[in-house]
């Protein structure tokens, strides 16, 4: 619990520096994401952690995926992590576990994470942080519902689904908690 917390320190505090260093305010933020003033300000004091849905916001508005934004309140970049030493990031809200497996370095441009959503939660994404971004989606248990746009997809143990992230997405586990791993590719 207590890396966990440190983690949650170390995001707020570089969620506050992204905004100053785009010289916004909390209210230009607020307007920008949609986020209220109040939440935000929480946020960035480390008083309530971000839902998933509320960081991918922050990220489409300072143009950082969630990996590379995770990636940046990491202790020590390292070539070899043991379990221990990968990043645990938790969504409590919305029933969303996310471990950096392989995080983002600035010599690779894939990243690997290990995903968990619990049996019936519902994650709705308004925006992808970076258009385009490429996805490989593998599922390691359970069954993933997952929405782009007009497309809808239903995947299960085995399947593998790749795609470049446009438009709204959602993700749905509606049996069991659906369990996957999930490979991002900067462009």
């Amino acid at each position: 619990m207590l890396q966990q917390d440190r983690t949650e320190q170390r995001l707020a505090l570089r969620l506050a520096e992204l905004r100053l260093g785009k010289g916004w305010s909390l209210e230009e933020l607020a307007e920008i994401t949609g986020i209220s003033r109040a939440s935000l300000s929480r946020i960035e004091r480390g008083e309530t952690s971000p839902t998933a849905a509320l960081l991918n916001k922050l990220c489409a508005a300072y143009g950082l995926t969630m990996s590379r934004l995770l990636s940046d309140v990491e202790e020590n970049a390292i070539q070899h992590l043991r379990p221990e030493q990968q990043l645990l990031w938790t969504d409590a809200e919305n029933g969303f576990e996310r471990r950096s497996l392989s995080p983002p370095a600035s010599a690779f441009r894939a990243e690997l994470v290990e995903a968990r959503l619990r049996a019936g939660a519902r994650i709705e994404y308004d925006t992808p942080p970076l258009p385009g971004l490429e996805q490989h989606i593998w599922m390691l248990a359970g069954v993933l519902e997952i929405t782009m746009n007009e497309q809808r997809w239903r995947l299960a143990a085995g399947d593998c689904l790749r795609f470049h992230l446009f438009g709204r997405s959602s993700f749905h586990a509606p049996e069991g908690t659906a369990h996957y791993a999930l490979v991002v590719c900067r462009p």
